[in-house]
């Protein structure tokens, strides 16, 4: 029987090699616990969420995070959702890339940004934290502003003062309705990411 991290590596307990080239890490930023689990801020948990259940994989509960795998058309995706909650998501994105040797090309970050209408995917290859203090910690732990990150937008239609009720605050009647479709797309840019390469996939999904 495999163990978990055979599993998670796809490889055999013989010690097999995969190329590290083909081997992605995807986190999903989010806090943990109930409360949090269909707030705005936690898209990047709800992406991952909707990944491994179309793959019919399982996150385990390991050091830092709840961790997923599965093989897709020759590459291995690790999927991340750190337990750190959102201001320490750094640390676990550290951790996770030195434990599995992630290349920095091979990292992808999925979060919210309210910068963007409601659904809007984006897909950068660098940029600045623009004030998500997940994407700000990430940034310290990486000592760099360039790693991919995957925006979902979640719109700025809140009232002035009222930033941190809507950002932790629950998706609305009509969100709820477009979410299924916008979940599905956004899983479909992140295998695209890893087979079709970072620059196809912007071409293909960002603004769409």
């Amino acid at each position: 029987m495999l163990s978990f991290f055979g599993r998670i590596l796809g490889k055999k307990e013989t010690g097999e090699k995969i190329d590290p080239m083909k081997k992605f890490l995807i986190v999903g930023l989010g806090n943990i616990g109930p409360k949090y689990e269909n707030t705005r801020h936690n898209i990047g948990f709800k992406i991952l969420d909707e990944l491994a259940a179309e793959k019919e994989v399982n996150f385990e509960t390991q050091k830092l995070g709840d961790v997923a795998s599965f093989k897709h058309k020759g590459r291995t995706f690790i999927l991340l959702k750190p337990s750190t909650y959102m201001n320490l998501s750094g640390k676990a994105v550290n951790y996770w890339m030195q434990k599995e040797k992630i290349q920095h090309d091979n990292l992808l970050v999925v979060t919210d940004d309210l910068n963007l209408p409601f659904g809007t995917l984006r897909l950068k290859t660098k940029g600045s934290d623009g004030g998500h203090n997940g994407l700000k910690d990430v940034q310290a732990q990486l000592n760099t502003t360039k790693y991919n990150r995957f925006r979902f937008g979640i719109s700025d239609e809140f009232s002035k003062g009222q930033q941190v009720d809507y950002v932790l605050g629950e998706w609305d009647e009509r969100e709820q309705e477009k979410l299924p479709e916008r979940l599905k797309k956004s899983a479909e840019l992140i295998l695209s990411f890893g087979t079709a390469g970072v620059s196809n996939t912007m071409n293909a999904f960002n603004g769409k």
